[in-house]
């Protein structure tokens, strides 16, 4: 009877699992990337919406780093619920650029949320010629 003990315990958790709730990951709060730049997401609204800042550790630009503002959406469909889709802009207050991310959030195995991201930017050039150096 004892040995049985340890079987029954971990045939109760793995039929108990299903029941337990997923965290979902949060767009809201301070995110910090792997160069050191930060952003900070204050709430998603019921539509997916949300508005921040974001501070980067890198730029191309000789000016002086600033914070600067972001807006974007998150997906909220059903299917979206714990891993959510999204995207935002940042509009650089230093140089003359925009920067477009989109992404996904999830929640790795140890529980941590974790933003995968890609990103494009668009810098001003002085006409149509150049526009082919103008996106990174």
């Amino acid at each position: 009877m004892v040995q049985a003990a340890p079987f029954v315990l971990v045939l109760f958790l793995a039929l108990g699992a299903h029941s337990l709730p997923s965290k979902k990951c949060s767009l809201s709060g301070h995110w910090v990337n792997d160069l050191g730049s930060n952003m900070t997401i204050r709430s998603v609204n019921a539509a997916g919406v949300f508005a921040g800042s974001y501070h980067t550790a890198v730029s191309a630009s000789s000016n002086e780093i600033k914070v600067s503002p972001l807006q974007g959406a998150q997906q909220t469909g059903t299917n979206q619920k714990d891993q959510p889709t999204f995207g935002f802009t940042v509009n650089w207050s230093f140089s003359d650029s925009i920067t477009v991310f989109t992404g996904q959030c999830f929640v790795d195995e140890d529980g941590k949320e974790v933003l995968r991201t890609m990103w494009l930017l668009r810098s001003r050039v002085e006409n149509i010629k150049n526009d082919w150096k103008a996106t990174r």
